[in-house]
Formats: C-alpha cells, sequence, structure tokens
C-alpha cells in the first residue's frame, strides 16, 4: 500500500475525488505557481481539508519554479530561476510509474505534501521526471512552470494528465469517482480514464458506453474568456506524442482545423463544466456555443487571506468563524474603530515592509492604494496613471496618495514587461503629490500583506476578460474595499457605496470615445468625488464601508461557500 496514507486518517481506497492544476500555491517557499490559478487551487485544497472531503490533489514539480523577478534600474523586468530544496518541503513516495512520449517510456516520481486540518488531510502529488533512467530532456519536464514552446507544454500535460491518472493508481486509489481538471491543462487525463474502461470491457476501441462512462467521472472548470489561455496544439504533434488509439476517439470529439483543443476535450468529456463567475458562465456560453456551462464564482480561504491582527479581532467577536466563514456577516456588530485597529496594524506591517525595500518614504496617515496582479496587458494595470497631471491634481487638492504594484509578466510578454515598465517611469512625475512604487518578486506572502495594509484594492480590467479575479475578495476580508470595473467577480460582489465602488458601466455606451478613455475618466471622477473625499474627510462612512466588505462580501466570497457548491453540484450530484 502507497505512503499516501501516513498521517492520514481516511485510507486510499475512500478518496473519491481527484483534483488536478498545473500549479498549485502551497507556500511562498514552494513556487510552482504563477498567479490565480494556482492560488485558488490551493485555497480549494485547504477548503477540502476543513471540510473532511475526501479528496487528493495532484500537479506538476517545477524544480525551478515560475521565475524570480528582477526590475532593472530602468524598470525592465529579468527573469532569474526560483530553484528551490524540494527535498526539504516535500517527502519523496516509493513509488514508480511510466508513460510513453514520442515512443520513449518516462519515468515518473511523486513527492507529496500534505495539506491538514485538525486530524484530517488532502495529499497533494508533485509529478516528478528528473530521475536518471530518462533521458536529459525528458528530465526537464517538470523543470519550469509555463517554460520552453508548445512542443514542452504539450509533453508536461501529457505528464501531468495520463501520468497524474496513472500515479494515483499506483498509490492505491481505484475508487476515485471524480476527477476534476481545474483548466484544459489536465486533459490528457481522458485518455487514460478512456483506455482504463475500455480495457475492462476487453475492447481495444472505446466504445460510446466507454465515452459515457469517461464523462460520468469528469469535472471541468474553465478559467478565462483570454484566447491565450485555451491551449491548442497540432494534431500530428499530439498524435506523435501521446501514440494512443483512445486519442483518436477522443479526437473526434474535440479536434478542428487540424488542432486539438484542450478546452474543447475538456468540456466533450465533462459531466458538469463550469465558469468562474456569473458572467464569466455567459462569456464561457457565448465562446461555446451548445455548450452547458454552469456558473460556481470562485472564493478565497478566509483563515489563509485574513491579517493576524484582524484574525485576532474575528476570534473575540465571532468565535467560529474558522469553521463557518459565512458567519463573517457577524461583523457587522464589530465596533467599526476597533476594524480600524487591526486594520492600522497591518497597514503599518505593509508600510514598513515598503520603506524597508525602496526609498519610497510612505506614511502610514496616508491613503494607500493597492495594485496586484499577473501584469497582463488586458488587466490594464497602467490605468489609473493615464493622465497624470489630472492625478496629481487630484491628490493636491484632496489629499495625498500612495500607490503599491506588484506582479510578473509573462518571460515571453514583451507587451506585459512594457507596461511594467511604463508605470515605474511614471514615478518621479507622478511626485510629490502621488508617490508610488513597484514591488518585485510579487508570492503569496507578499501578496498577503498587500491586501490587508493598502486602503483600496483597485482592478481596472478590459471588460468582459476578468473571468473572475479573487484579489479583492482576500482584500475584503480584511476590510478593504475594492474600486473595480465591473467585470469578473465584481459584478457580484459590488453594492455601490457599501462594499466599494464600480468604474463606469461596460454596459453603456462610450459615445464614440474609446472605452479606455471612457473608463479612466470613470476612475478619476470616482476618486475625485467620492473616494478620496470619504478616506479624508468622512472617515466614519469609510470605516462603515470597510466592516460592509467584511460582512457582505468576506462572508460569502470564500472557498468554503465555493468548495461546497462544487460538493452539491459537481462531485456528489
Amino acid at each position: 500500500m502507497s505512503q499516501l496514507n501516513a498521517g492520514s486518517v481516511i485510507s486510499a481506497d475512500v478518496r473519491s475525488i481527484a483534483y488536478f492544476s498545473m500549479e498549485i500555491a502551497l507556500d511562498a517557499a514552494i513556487p510552482t505557481y504563477s498567479g490565480g490559478l494556482g492560488v485558488l487551487a490551493a485555497d480549494t485544497i485547504r477548503s477540502a481539508a476543513k471540510l473532511r472531503l475526501p479528496m487528493v490533489a495532484v500537479t506538476l514539480l517545477y524544480r525551478r519554479g515560475y521565475f524570480r523577478q528582477r526590475l532593472d534600474p530602468n524598470g525592465w523586468q529579468v527573469e532569474e530561476a526560483a530553484d528551490w530544496n524540494v527535498a526539504e518541503l516535500l517527502q519523496e513516495l516509493p513509488e514508480r510509474v511510466s508513460i510513453t512520449i514520442e515512443n520513449r517510456e518516462v519515468q515518473i516520481r511523486g513527492w507529496k505534501y500534505e495539506v491538514k486540518s485538525d486530524d484530517w488531510v488532502v495529499p497533494v502529488f508533485f509529478l516528478d521526471t528528473q530521475l536518471p533512467e530518462n533521458s536529459e530532456w525528458d528530465r526537464t519536464l517538470t523543470e519550469t512552470l509555463y517554460g520552453g514552446d508548445e512542443h514542452y507544454r504539450l509533453c508536461q500535460e501529457i505528464v501531468l494528465g495520463i501520468g497524474g491518472v496513472r500515479f494515483l493508481r499506483a498509490c492505491g486509489l481505484n475508487n476515485l469517482k471524480r476527477f476534476h481538471m481545474n483548466e484544459g491543462h489536465a486533459g490528457l487525463l481522458t485518455v487514460e480514464l478512456l483506455g482504463e474502461s475500455a480495457r475492462k470491457a476487453n475492447r481495444e476501441v472505446p466504445s460510446a458506453e466507454d465515452i459515457e462512462m469517461l464523462r460520468d467521472q469528469c469535472v471541468f472548470t474553465t478559467h478565462t474568456p483570454v484566447p491565450a489561455g485555451h491551449d491548442r496544439f497540432p494534431m500530428e504533434m499530439v498524435r506523435h506524442a501521446v501514440g494512443r488509439p483512445e486519442l483518436e476517439t477522443l479526437a473526434k470529439l474535440s479536434q478542428a482545423n487540424g488542432e486539438l483543443n484542450m478546452t474543447h476535450l475538456a468540456l466533450n468529456t465533462s459531466r458538469y463544466v463550469n465558469g468562474v463567475a456569473k458572467k464569466h458562465a455567459e462569456v464561457s456560453r457565448e465562446m461555446f456555443v451548445n455548450k452547458e456551462i454552469d456558473a460556481i464564482t470562485n472564493g478565497v480561504n478566509a483563515t489563509t487571506w485574513t491579517s493576524p491582527p484582524m484574525q485576532q479581532l474575528f476570534d473575540r467577536y465571532i468565535p467560529g468563524w474558522r469553521e463557518d466563514s459565512s458567519s463573517l456577516r457577524q461583523a457587522m456588530n464589530i465596533p467599526r474603530h476597533e476594524i480600524w485597529e487591526a486594520h492600522s496594524v497591518a497597514k503599518k506591517q505593509l508600510i514598513d515592509h515598503v520603506n524597508g525595500l525602496t526609498d519610497a518614504g510612505f506614511t502610514t496617515d496616508t491613503f494607500t492604494i493597492g495594485f496586484a496582479r499577473r501584469a497582463a496587458t488586458y488587466k490594464r494595470a497602467d490605468l489609473l496613471i493615464q493622465d497624470i497631471p489630472r492625478l496629481k491634481r487630484i491628490a493636491g487638492k484632496i489629499g495625498p496618495m500612495q500607490v503599491i504594484y506588484a506582479g510578473k509578466a509573462h518571460p515571453h510578454d514583451q507587451s506585459g514587461k512594457e507596461l511594467i515598465q511604463r508605470i515605474i517611469q511614471a514615478r518621479q512625475a507622478l511626485q510629490p503629490e502621488v508617490k508610488l512604487v513597484y514591488l518585485e518578486e510579487y508570492n503569496t506572502a507578499l501578496a498577503s500583506l498587500l491586501v490587508s495594509g493598502v486602503d483600496l484594492w483597485l482592478n481596472t480590467p478590459e471588460p468582459p476578460l476578468e473571468a473572475s479575479g479573487t484579489s479583492g475578495m482576500k482584500a475584503a476580508l480584511n476590510g478593504v474595499p475594492t474600486l473595480s470595473i465591473l467585470d469578473g467577480w465584481w459584478i457580484e460582489g459590488c453594492i455601490e457605496g457599501q462594499t466599494g465602488w464600480a468604474i463606469g458601466d461596460p454596459e453603456e455606451s462610450t459615445n464614440g470615445h474609446d472605452r479606455r478613455t471612457v473608463d479612466a475618466e470613470a476612475l478619476y471622477q470616482k476618486l475625485e468625488l467620492i473616494v478620496l473625499p470619504m478616506f479624508y474627510q468622512h472617515r466614519e462612512q469609510f470605516l462603515r464601508m470597510m466592516r460592509y466588505a467584511i460582512a457582505l462580501n468576506g462572508s460569502y466570497f470564500n472557498t468554503q461557500r465555493m468548495v461546497l457548491q462544487y460538493v452539491l453540484k459537481a462531485y456528489f450530484h
């Protein structure tokens, strides 16, 4: 029997849910994630452990991580390997499995990380090809997250999908009922599951019955309307790499224009499919016509993202909030000045951190805005600095501002790197009314400081490209209101003037003006007429909003609620 049982109160044979994700952000010291997808995966697993779900998770082990970000004196992003000590942080397992890639046998081993809650454990398996039996190239397949070319990515996805199912079987996990694909990267697990079904029935070629059995096992969550988020591979490349008869059966369902689309593959082989917000589900149904796509809005793990001083406050006024995230609605009973005191402790920690890293000279009594996202152009991180003289006038008239940016651009994303550089180079022109910093190496540790220490969370995506977004949810748990474009989760979370504010309305006509210009104007108006005056001149109103952010958004936009929805709609329905 496998090492799965070590430290766990439930045996392998009663595990029924396998959760597959290309990236999982379990710890800042384990740099196997790039952003929101990995953070969501980790929060999902933590809540599954808290809810005592019989889940196991599978991902890849990236020995060189995603990358460490350094910003040179000109504000240009430079990438460095994010090497880490695997053996110190994970437990090697004895099981070995092999898969075939391009007619080569590739050996896979697994490492285990345990996500614990009281006496319950959700094991996370990290698949690793760095073994002496493998060729030098095959050893690199679990080296870098989202690295290399499309051929490298395809081979990684073979390891994750086909290798992942085989590894679970080697660990004694033979009674799994649901395989949850967190985005299409794990889509090739369908090849292995289809093969298992056909072999059990002594069929060389899978039948319609095998396809139906496959569909009954699979659940799929799609995470983005952005084309780059939907992997497509040339069909001949896939045939050569996978070399399995089951692939041809699946290709009939999911191939178009000579390509295998991993999103279509997952859509066509899943019993349940969901987007990650109500609006995103609508957009996805337009993208994938005649597909049933439900909505389960994302959340964040409440205990992970609530700052220590705010946790202590909740412990006093809302006993049991750690077990029941929905009880945070009782935050309405917390005295507003105590929320401010807890926030002030978190803010001082953030300001001290910023000043320790930079020469920014930030102060704790200045209105502080946070913007930390993956540096993709559609997220429009530079919308705030669209009109620098205008922003300076607003701050000069009402009160000074401090802005903290963070976020990485993909190494191949030149536009994303230029976006970062543009923001950094605006710093000098903004002073002295507006102070700005762009912090290097955005990770979960820095995110925790930011979402709890700023006074306002800003989000300015180009609609409707924001599938969900979860950073503002983390801020809400800490009493930080959001100012955002109405897209993704914010359409559901925005109660104007209570949990935060909307920037414009994507449904309204721009009257011939550029959408970006219209949105920037709406942003400046909201800052000038409402947000800054409330912070500096009507602080009691601002504190009321902080309390609403916790009670209304913190109590709902959490992974405890989200995972329970998966249980009811997808896992055991």
